[in-house]
């Protein structure tokens, strides 16, 4: 029997194989992946591992019943990662999960965020997480199995706006007595473009800070890895909505300065309903570039997929033959002929087995592939991310003792003092203030004249800049928009808030608000002023 040092955690992939093995005690067990499957799990259900090498099946079992089994593979994972990290700090004070008290919770909080015994100390906002992991965990265990619940809180939804209600005033529910008390100040962090084109020119292009590409680079998928980041930065989607894209779902580039594109309702957070959402110009001529069949990565390595019959092992794959923009249906072949397949139903797990079949194979549909060309799972970008930030640090250390004359220790310090990051989350929060910035020079010019009484009528009517950024942003209800990512900014000057955009999204202002002027009929325009094809934004 394997022992381990901690709990560990695995997750079923239903989309390959088991590997051979002529171990007969497996074999017994027939197909394993079937097995499983009857058992209740689902392709990336989470199996929790005890350091014996044995699984707790009560724990396993959470992940499979209740209200837990309808949960998305990202929620379990993100419960499961949390949950062995309190598995391993009971077993550390000689306790189990299933006599853990009120105390060991309250102490397991201490030891995440403030014990300076702990190296691997967390945000409070990051505790959340633990803190509904934990929640859920003991509300299902005590009612199927009496075990008592040590967790202090109020029983809350997952969703992260589960506490604002409609009505007057918004009313909060009560505040989660677990819930750290910072837990709501979210650290937000904006990029500007031109400290994103420099962090993606040396972390994932191979560039050094003297504008120099490095010797020995070898950037093979720069071209995918550059165009993932552009459209994090230009459409404001979540690392889950933008990375589940299939190429069928995106316009082409042309004329116009953002093209108009659909997002399912399975590949957002919720997943209730699907939206609208807009992809710069530059942005779709990016993405144009990696999927491009003769130059672009993402043909490589397909062609290279389809050689080595990697598609060809694959299980549970979908075959589809047409897709129906109009109507947003993909077709795919089934065992009694064809059917029509809604793309809003599709989970990110889904996409992943959608191929369709061409001269070379199969091909699939995701636009997103890994090295092997598969379709890349949604959480390895925070892998690309993180090497990205190593990169630059490296450069950093580089730059400042470039013969390598200082001690580890000194060269260390230096690395850790890198002034050039980046995060997935923080395109994001970017994309939010550079359109921030631009509402409120437009509606700065839109009210210009009105009275106070008057701008309120009008901001009932059309809404405020904050409702316009819920919809950019895809959040239920504008104050999440504010509180956790623009509140900061409430009180810049416009002007401030220009300069942080660049030539070109100035010169996309400029054009709005020429046309809102002009069409507003309340502004004298010079006779040979005129807007061009690409004069909006």
């Amino acid at each position: 029997m394997n022992v381990l040092e901690h709990w560990s955690v695995d997750f079923y992939d239903f989309t390959v194989p088991p590997p051979p093995t002529d171990d007969p005690d497996i074999l017994r067990f027939g197909d394993l992946l079937a097995r499983a499957a009857r058992n209740g799990a689902r392709h990336g259900t989470p199996v929790i591992i005890s350091p014996s090498g044995r699984p707790d099946p009560r724990i396993n079992l959470f992940f499979r019943t209740g209200r837990m089994a309808g949960h998305e593979p990202g929620t379990w994972r993100r419960y499961a990662y949390a949950l062995i990290v309190w598995l391993d700090f009971l077993d550390a004070i000689g306790s189990s999960w299933d006599c853990a008290s009120v105390r060991d919770v309250e102490a397991f909080k201490d030891w995440r965020i403030t014990d300076l015994r702990n190296d691997e100390r967390i945000r409070p906002t990051s505790f959340d997480t633990d803190r509904a992991a934990l929640n859920s965990l003991y509300t299902w265990a005590s009612s199927r199995y009496g075990v008592f619940n040590p967790v202090p809180t109020v029983q809350a939804d997952d969703s992260d706006e589960a506490s604002w209600r409609p009505g007057p005033g918004y009313m909060q529910q009560r505040r989660d007595p677990l819930r750290p008390a910072g837990s709501r100040r979210r650290q937000v962090k904006w990029l500007l473009r031109a400290a994103l084109e420099q962090w993606r020119n040396i972390g994932l292009r191979g560039f050094g800070f003297d504008g120099l590409r490095r010797d020995g680079w070898r950037g093979f998928n720069e071209d995918r890895d550059c165009a993932f980041v552009d459209g994090l930065y230009g459409t404001g989607l979540r690392v889950r909505e933008w990375g589940s894209v299939l190429d069928v779902e995106l316009p082409a580039s042309g004329a116009e300065r953002m093209g108009e594109a659909w997002l399912a309702a399975k590949c957002i957070k919720g997943g209730e309903e699907g939206r609208k959402y807009w992809i710069p110009r530059r942005v779709l001529q990016s993405v144009e570039g990696y999927a491009d069949p003769l130059e672009g990565s993402r043909a490589e390595v397909i062609r290279r997929a389809q050689r080595r019959g990697r598609y060809d092992r694959l299980r549970g794959v979908r075959i589809v033959t047409g897709h129906n923009p109009r109507t947003g249906e993909l077709h795919v072949e089934g065992s009694s002929g064809p059917a029509a397949l809604a793309l809003d139903v599709l989970s990110p797990d889904e996409r992943r087995m959608l191929f369709r079949r061409t001269p070379g194979g199969l091909e699939p549909l995701c636009l997103w592939l890994s090295v092997s060309g598969l379709p890349k799972k949604v959480h390895s970008w925070e892998d690309t991310f993180d090497d990205a930030n190593k990169r630059i640090a490296a450069a950093w250390v580089r730059r400042a003792d470039p013969d390598g004359h200082l001690s580890e220790e000194v060269r260390e310090r230096i690395r850790g003092e890198c002034p050039l990051w980046a995060t997935a989350h923080m395109c994001r929060h970017s994309f939010a203030l550079k359109w921030f910035s631009i509402l409120s020079l437009l509606e700065e010019r839109r009210l210009e004249g009105y009275t106070a009484e008057e701008i309120e009528d009008f901001r009932d009517q059309l809404g405020d800049i904050w409702l316009q950024l819920a919809i950019l942003l895809g959040h239920k209800h504008p104050d999440t928009t504010r509180e956790h990512y623009l509140e900061p900014f409430t009180g810049l000057q416009l002007s401030y808030l220009m300069s942080l955009l660049d030539d070109d999204e100035q010169a996309g202002v400029d054009s709005l608000v020429c046309i809102f002027a002009r069409h507003g009929g309340s502004t004298i325009m010079p006779v040979a002023a005129a807007v061009g094809p690409g004069g909006a934004l």
